[in-house]
C-alpha cells in the first residue's frame, strides 16, 4: 500500500472530504473545513470506455479513500462527478446495465428525432430550450434514455429509476436503501434534459416521452442541503456535477468564465440569470451555489494533446517546446481536432483533419502549435457563444489537465483575446466538493470562504488570423466512413 500523503495539519481540526469521480479516475481530498487547507489526498483509476459498470466507480472510490487515509476522522463528505451519465436501476435498486457515459454518442440520431417530435427541428429546439434551458445533444441523459428505448427494450422494461453517477455514489455512501432515497442537486439535474433550472422542477413528461414510461427520479436538493449521512455518521452534502464543482472550488463569481481542458473541453460561466439557447450551442445549466452555469462543451480537449505528443514521439514538455518554437498560426497549418466526433458544433460523425501542409509547414513544431491552437479555437468559439447569450466575461480562468501545459498557458491569451488566469495545479473538482461538504456541515447561508493563492496571469498579443484560418477549415471536416 502506498504511504498516505499528509500535509502537516493538526488532527483535531474539523475535516471534510471532497470526491471527484471523473471519467478517468476517482480523486479524494481531505481538507480543513474552516480554511480549506489540504490535509491528505488519494486517487484511483477508472476503466476506460463509454459505458462502465458503476461497481467499478465504487471500487475506485474505496481505493482512493484508502489511499487518502480513510474517513474515520471526516465529518462531512460530498461527491462531484462526470455529468450526463445514465444509470438504470430496477425496483430493488440493482443496476440493470452498464452506465452510459457522457462521451457515448450513439444516441445522436435518437435525440435528434426526439427533439424533432416537438414540432420539427427548429420548433423542437425552441421548445426544449424553453422547457429545460438546453437543447439535448447526444451527451445528455435524455438522449441515452431514448436510445435505450429504441435499442434495448428489455433494459427499459426493467428500469424503475434513473440516476446520475454522483447520485448513485452518494446513495451508496448513505448505505443505499430503496430507490426513493436517491438524491441529486441542481447542477447535475440540469444536465439531464428533463429538469429546468429556470423553474426548479423536473419535466417528467419529457423523460417519459423519451423512455416510454415514468420512473423514480432523485430528489433535487438545495446547494447546502444535506443528502443524509453515512452509516458512521458523517454528513453527506448534496454533491454536484464536475463543472459546477470546479467553479465552486476556485471561488468563481458572476462575471467569471472558466475554460477547462480535461477529457472534454468546457467553457462555462457563473451567471445570475438562466439562459435558453435554441441553437443548442449553450447548455443552460445550474451551478452548485444557487445560481446558473451556462456551458459550452467540446468532446476533444486534453486527449488531442496526448495524441499529438504520441504522434510526434515527444512527452508533453516536448510538445510545449515544439509548439512555442513555431509562430502564431503555425505557418498556415490548421488542426481541426474532431478526433472523437464533436458535440459543439454538433457533428458526432466528424473526424479530425490537418489543413495547410506545405514544404514549410510540414514540421513537428507546426503540427504541435496547430494542435494546441485547434483545441483553443474550439473553446474560444464556445466563449463567443456564451457572450451571445448575454453572459459577462470579465475574467477567464484556465483549469484542467491541459492547463498544466506551458504552451497552452502562453498561447491561450492569443486565442481568447484577453488575459488568462491559471490557478495552481490541483484537484479543483474535488476541492469544490470539499467546499460543498463544509457548507453542508456548517449550515450557513453561503459557502465557507477559502483562500485562493498563487493564481498566475498570462497575457499576449491577440492573433486574430489564427481563428480566421481555423474557421475557414472547420466546414471541411469529414464524417467517419465506418
Amino acid at each position: 500500500m502506498a504511504p498516505i500523503r499528509t500535509h502537516g495539519i493538526d488532527k483535531s481540526l474539523a475535516l471534510v472530504a471532497g470526491i471527484d469521480s471523473s471519467t478517468q479516475a476517482c480523486k479524494v481530498v481531505i481538507r480543513d473545513a474552516r480554511t480549506g487547507r489540504l490535509v491528505r489526498d488519494g486517487c484511483a483509476s477508472h476503466p476506460a470506455g463509454t459505458e462502465v459498470d458503476p461497481s467499478a466507480w465504487w471500487a475506485a472510490l474505496e481505493r482512493a479513500l484508502q489511499a487518502a487515509g480513510g474517513l474515520d476522522d471526516v465529518e462531512a463528505i460530498a461527491v462531484a462527478a462526470q455529468q450526463h451519465g445514465c444509470i438504470c436501476l430496477d425496483e430493488e435498486g440493482r443496476v440493470v446495465r452498464p452506465a452510459l457515459l457522457w462521451n457515448d454518442t450513439r444516441g445522436a440520431a435518437a435525440v435528434a428525432r426526439l427533439v424533432a417530435e416537438s414540432g420539427g427541428a427548429d420548433a423542437g429546439r425552441q421548445a426544449w430550450a424553453t422547457a429545460v434551458g438546453s437543447v439535448p445533444l447526444a451527451a445528455f441523459t435524455v438522449a441515452k434514455l431514448r436510445w435505450l428505448a429504441e435499442q434495448e427494450p428489455d433494459t427499459v422494461r426493467q428500469t424503475a429509476a434513473v440516476c446520475l453517477p454522483h447520485d448513485w455514489l452518494t446513495w451508496r455512501l448513505a448505505g443505499a436503501g430503496g430507490i426513493e432515497r436517491l438524491t441529486t442537486d441542481r447542477s447535475d439535474a440540469s444536465g439531464t434534459g428533463y429538469w429546468s433550472p429556470a423553474t426548479g422542477r423536473y419535466r417528467s413528461d419529457l423523460l417519459a416521452h423519451a423512455l416510454g414510461h415514468a420512473v423514480v427520479l432523485p430528489k433535487v436538493l438545495a446547494p447546502a442541503e444535506r443528502a443524509g449521512s453515512t452509516p458512521a455518521g458523517a454528513v453527506l452534502g448534496a454533491g454536484c456535477g464536475d463543472n459546477a464543482a470546479a467553479a465552486l472550488g476556485i471561488g468563481a463569481r458572476p462575471g467569471d468564465v472558466i475554460v477547462s481542458i480535461g477529457t472534454s473541453g468546457t467553457v462555462f460561466a457563473v451567471a445570475d440569470e438562466p439562459t435558453a439557447d435554441p441553437s443548442g450551442t449553450v447548455a443552460g445549466f445550474a451551478d452548485a451555489a444557487g445560481g446558473f452555469l451556462p456551458l459550452v462543451c467540446t468532446l476533444n480537449a486534453a486527449r488531442v494533446l496526448d495524441v499529438t505528443a504520441r504522434l510526434l514521439n515527444v512527452d508533453h514538455a516536448g510538445l510545449s517546446r515544439l509548439a512555442l518554437s513555431a509562430p502564431p498560426g503555425a505557418g498556415g497549418l490548421a488542426f481541426v481536432p474532431y478526433l472523437e466526433g464533436e458535440r459543439t458544433p454538433d457533428r458526432p460523425d466528424a473526424t479530425g483533419a490537418i489543413h495547410g501542409l506545405t514544404l514549410d509547414s510540414a514540421t513537428p513544431a507546426s503540427v504541435a502549435r496547430a494542435a494546441i491552437e485547434g483545441v483553443l479555437c474550439g473553446l474560444a468559439d464556445g466563449l463567443d457563444a456564451l457572450m451571445r447569450q448575454g453572459v459577462r466575461a470579465e475574467r477567464v480562468f484556465l483549469i484542467g489537465g491541459g492547463a498544466r501545459s506551458t504552451a497552452v498557458r502562453q498561447i491561450a491569451p492569443t486565442i481568447f483575446g484577453r488575459p488568462v488566469l491559471v490557478p495552481p495545479a490541483g484537484e479543483h473538482v474535488a476541492d469544490g466538493a470539499a467546499r460543498q461538504a463544509a457548507w453542508a456541515l456548517a449550515g450557513t447561508a453561503a459557502p465557507p470562504s477559502w483562500e485562493h493563492a498563487g493564481v498566475e496571469q498570462f497575457e499576449a498579443a491577440v492573433a486574430p488570423h489564427v481563428r480566421a484560418r481555423y474557421a475557414q477549415v472547420q466546414a471541411l471536416t469529414a464524417p467517419r466512413l465506418d
